[in-house]
C-alpha cells in the first residue's frame, strides 16, 4: 500500500512536471516571438505613445515621410456614466468594437478609460453629435506616416514605448530624439520621392505580371553613393504596424537579407583577373560545356557548349566555364583578395540597419567553392553590397560608400553629410574602363539586349541564381527550383549618372533576361527623361 501511494505521488509529480514543461514550451517557443514583441513595445496595448517632439523625416525635395501629429482619441469617465449598458452599446456601434469589453471598462471605479485611439473624422463627428455623458474626445501626440505603405521598410516605425524600430527610425533613433538632452533633430534623405515612387510602381507591376514573391530596386548615384531609391515589395503600413504578425516584412531586404548574385558576380571575377594581368577582354579559351573539379562537374546554363570564346563573349553570353577559366588564371588567393577588397566580407556602413555574411563556407579554401564563386554561386551578400561593389566600375576603380541621409537639421543649424568618395582604388581606371566596355557589350550583343535605349550606351549584367533550400527556411542542402532573377546596370556607361539594381524573387520566367532586364530599361528611360540626360551618340 505504501509503495502504491509513493508511485501515485511520483506519477502525479511527473504529470505536473510535463504540464509545466508544456506550458514553458508554449510560452518560450511557440509564442516566444509574440511575447518578445510585446516586451519591445511592438504591440500597442494601450500605453501612451512617447513620441514627444521627435524629429521629422523628409525626402530630398521636402516631401514628408514621418511627422508627429495630435490624433483624437475617445475616453470615458466611468463614474459619470449612469446608463452603462446603453452607452456601451452606442460606443460599440460607432467603433465596431465588442460591447462587453467596453462595458467592462465602463464598470471600473475610476475617472479615465481609453475606448479607442486614432479615431477617424467620421467617428469623431458621431461622438460629438451624440453628446454622451461621461464620454470625451481627447488627443495624443503620435508618430504618423502620411505615405502609409510607401517606403515603409525604409522608414520603419516608432513603437508603443517611443523607440524607433527598423529602418531610419531605428538607425537614427537617438538623432531624432535625444533623450539625455531632451532635443530633436530632423533628417533629410538622399532619396528622391519621384524615383522611389516609380521604383515601387514597377515592383507592384512585376507582382501582377510576373507573379514575383518579393523584390527590391535600388537606385544610386555611383559618383557620390547617394541612394536615390530603395524600394521593396511587399510593403506594410507603419501606422498599423501592431496588426502585423509576420515580423519579417519589417526588414529592409536590400540591407538585411542575403542572396546569391549568380552571373552578376562574373564581372567582379573578370575585373580581378584583368587587373592582375591574367586575362584581357580579348583572351580566348575553348569551352566544352563543362569543367571537372575533383568529383564535381560544373556545367553551363542548359549545358550549352560555346566553343572558342573571348572573355568579353563570356560576359555577353554569361558562360560559367569562362568565369572559371578567369578565376583559375587568377588563382584562389588573388580571387579571395579581390573578393574582400570589393567589400563582400564586411558591412557597407550604409546608415541603415544592415547585416553581412563573412562567407565562411566559401573561405574554407576548397577548389570547388572558388570555382562556383567565380560565377556567383555558393557566396552570399546583400543587394546593397553588390550595388556598392559596382560603383568601382562606374567610378574609375574607386569604391563609393552608400549614403541615405543628406542633412541633419537642428536648432543649431544644418549639418550636411558628405559622401565618402575619397577612397582607395580597388582596380585601376584602365581596368574599370575595360570592364565597363565589356558590360556595354553585354547589353549591345548579349543577354542584356532588352536594356538597350536608343542614343545611350548602357553597361549591365544579368543574373539568374537558384535559391538554396536554406534561404527558404528548409533545413536541406542544395538548391530549390525557385530563382532570384536580377539585373544591374549604369548609364550613360562612360559618364554614369545612375546605377540601378533590380532583384526579383521567383518571377514566372526562366531567366532575368525576360524579367529584371525590361524593368531596368523602363526605370532607366524614366531617369533619362526625368533628368533630361543628353544622348551618348
Amino acid at each position: 500500500m505504501v509503495r502504491w501511494r509513493i508511485n501515485l505521488i511520483l506519477i502525479t509529480l511527473i504529470c505536473l512536471g510535463l504540464v509545466l514543461l508544456g506550458q514553458l514550451f508554449y510560452l518560450q517557443i511557440i509564442k516566444g516571438d509574440f511575447y518578445k514583441a510585446l516586451a519591445q513595445g511592438l504591440f500597442d496595448i494601450g500605453q501612451e505613445r512617447k513620441v514627444k517632439d521627435r524629429g521629422e523625416i523628409f525626402f530630398r525635395n521636402g516631401e514628408v515621410l514621418a511627422v508627429n501629429i495630435d490624433w483624437p482619441l475617445v475616453f470615458v469617465s466611468p463614474n459619470e456614466i449612469t446608463d452603462k449598458e446603453k452607452t456601451a452599446e452606442q460606443l460599440a456601434t460607432i467603433f465596431s468594437l465588442n460591447k462587453d469589453q467596453i462595458l467592462e471598462k465602463l464598470k471600473k471605479d475610476n475617472l479615465y478609460e481609453v475606448i479607442k485611439k486614432r479615431i477617424s473624422p467620421e467617428e469623431k463627428e458621431k461622438i460629438q453629435q451624440l453628446n454622451l455623458k461621461g464620454v470625451y474626445i481627447g488627443k495624443e501626440k503620435v508618430r504618423y506616416y502620411p505615405q502609409e505603405d510607401f517606403a515603409s521598410q525604409l522608414v520603419g516605425f516608432v513603437d508603443a514605448n517611443g523607440e524607433g524600430q527598423y529602418g531610419l527610425e531605428k538607425f537614427y533613433n537617438e538623432v531624432l530624439w535625444d533623450e539625455k538632452n531632451q532635443k530633436s533633430q530632423d533628417i533629410v534623405l538622399t532619396v528622391d520621392y519621384a524615383i522611389q515612387f516609380q521604383a515601387e510602381k514597377l515592383l507592384k507591376k512585376a507582382k501582377e505580371e510576373l507573379k514575383i514573391e518579393s523584390g527590391e530596386i535600388i537606385v544610386m548615384d555611383p559618383k557620390t553613393g547617394e541612394i536615390l531609391a530603395l524600394a521593396n515589395f511587399p510593403n506594410f503600413n507603419p501606422n498599423n504596424y501592431s496588426t502585423i504578425t509576420d515580423f519579417d516584412i519589417f526588414k529592409n531586404s536590400a540591407t538585411q537579407k542575403l542572396f546569391e548574385p549568380g552571373s552578376m558576380f562574373k564581372p567582379i571575377t573578370m575585373a580581378a583577373a584583368i587587373e592582375e594581368g591574367k586575362v584581357t577582354p580579348q583572351t580566348t579559351y575553348i569551352d566544352n560545356g563543362y569543367v571537372k573539379i575533383g568529383g564535381w562537374t560544373i556545367y553551363n546554363y542548359n549545358k550549352k557548349v560555346w566553343g572558342e570564346r573571348t572573355m568579353t563573349e563570356v560576359l555577353e553570353n554569361s558562360i560559367n566555364t569562362g568565369a572559371i577559366f578567369a578565376e583559375q588564371r587568377l588563382g584562389n588567393n588573388n580571387f579571395l583578395k579581390y573578393f574582400e577588397k570589393f567589400g563582400f566580407t564586411k558591412p557597407t556602413t550604409i546608415d541603415l540597419p544592415e547585416i553581412y555574411s563573412e562567407n565562411k563556407e566559401f573561405k574554407k579554401g576548397y577548389d570547388v567553392n572558388f570555382v562556383t564563386a567565380s560565377f556567383g554561386q555558393g557566396i552570399e551578400m546583400t543587394p546593397i553590397q553588390l550595388i556598392t561593389a559596382y560603383t568601382v566600375f562606374a567610378n574609375n576603380g574607386k569604391l563609393v560608400k552608400p549614403l541615405i541621409v543628406k542633412k541633419i537639421i537642428s536648432a543649431d543649424g544644418v549639418k550636411e553629410i558628405e559622401s565618402a568618395t575619397d577612397t582607395e582604388a580597388i582596380i585601376s581606371p584602365k581596368t574599370a574602363s575595360q570592364v565597363t566596355a565589356m558590360l556595354v557589350s553585354v547589353v549591345e550583343n548579349g543577354s542584356g539586349k532588352l536594356a538597350r535605349l536608343p542614343g545611350y550606351y548602357i553597361a549591365g549584367k544579368t543574373g539568374t541564381a537558384q535559391i538554396p533550400w536554406s534561404s527558404l527556411g528548409i533545413d536541406k542542402k542544395g538548391y530549390s527550383d525557385n530563382s532570384w532573377q536580377s539585373f544591374i546596370g549604369f548609364a550613360p556607361a562612360f559618364s554614369p549618372r545612375f546605377l540601378i539594381l533590380v532583384k526579383l524573387t521567383n518571377p514566372q520566367t526562366k531567366t532575368s533576361e525576360y524579367s529584371a532586364v525590361p524593368i531596368f530599361a523602363e526605370l532607366a528611360k524614366y531617369l533619362i527623361d526625368y533628368w533630361q540626360i543628353p544622348p551618348d551618340y
